[in-house]
């Protein structure tokens, strides 16, 4: 057999296994839906209505547990926001007064004069027009421009203080 060139089997593309003889192959039979053995016959696939309905019901349950705390977190990032914008905003109404010996007339002088680039808005209310301006004042009560800035936002924070009284 060693010159002899191997015939095609004719069942190709199936699997194989030996008969009761040496020589002859047989072709495995091949379980499919049909079969009764080992599955059901002509089961659905899928899930029924009670299993989709737990199934949500239990997101909606997660969903809800886990809003507070996400609503926290928003919160603590705006509040973490506004500590940063005022620190930067009366650091450079500090450094326009130690270059000019005059506090600001108004915020839009600090953007004028490149100290900052625009005004930002405030966090809490949204806008940039809410901030609320602390002016100077000297002796005789006259304004002598913008000497502070806090919040417009009457809401109070996590710690139980007001925003405008940062």
């Amino acid at each position: 057999m060693s010159g002899a060139k191997a015939r095609p089997s004719p069942w190709m593309g199936q699997r194989m296994t030996p008969g009761k003889t040496a020589s002859s192959w047989q072709p495995v039979a091949r379980r499919g839906r049909d079969s009764t053995r080992g599955s059901r016959l002509a089961a659905p696939r899928g899930f029924t209505l009670i299993e989709l309905l737990i199934v949500i019901s239990i997101i909606g349950i997660l969903v809800t547990l886990a809003q507070p705390y996400y609503q926290r977190a928003v919160t603590a990032a705006r509040e973490a926001t506004l500590k940063e914008d005022l620190f930067i905003l009366r650091d450079v109404i500090d450094q326009y007064y130690a270059d000019n010996a005059k506090y600001p007339a108004a915020l839009n002088d600090l953007v004028e004069k490149r100290y900052i680039r625009r005004v930002p808005r405030d966090p809490i209310t949204g806008s940039a027009d809410s901030w609320a301006l602390v002016y100077f004042t000297d002796e005789q009560g006259q304004q002598q421009g913008i000497y502070d800035i806090r919040s417009g936002s009457e809401f109070v924070a996590l710690d139980g203080t007001k925003y405008s009284e940062w």
